[in-house]
């Protein structure tokens, strides 16, 4: 496995999906998208099983303030490139494959 945890060290349920892969002892990446953003490449990778309006975190305030709720589908990608902190978190990805949020029971199928 090759686990990749794309998340906030602020944000519970990525220190939660955090947790879940030291206590099983399966090594893994965090990668705080308040120091580092996706690569074009790699947000493509996780937006291929995800979608990538998915991975917009329509809820949070950032968006809210950005004004983004009307913004046309298309613009999806290069908002989440240009601000990290608009995806949604936790992100988990394991070479193909993609996760968002707390999801222990499918990350149990990985092994």
């Amino acid at each position: 496995m090759n686990i990749q945890i794309f998340g906030k060290k602020s944000c519970q349920e990525s220190r939660k999906a955090e947790r879940y892969f030291k206590e099983r002892g399966i090594p893994f990446q965090f990668i705080d998208l308040k120091e580092k953003g996706f690569s074009p490449k790699e947000l493509d990778s996780v937006a291929r099983p995800l979608g990538f309006a998915t991975l917009l975190d329509r809820g949070s305030k950032r968006f809210k303030e950005k004004g983004l709720a009307f913004m046309s589908p298309s613009r999806v990608q290069q908002v989440l490139l240009d601000d990290p902190l608009l995806v949604k978190t936790p992100v988990v990805r394991n070479g193909s494959r993609a996760t968002l949020g707390f999801q222990p029971e499918v990350w149990q199928t990985w092994a």
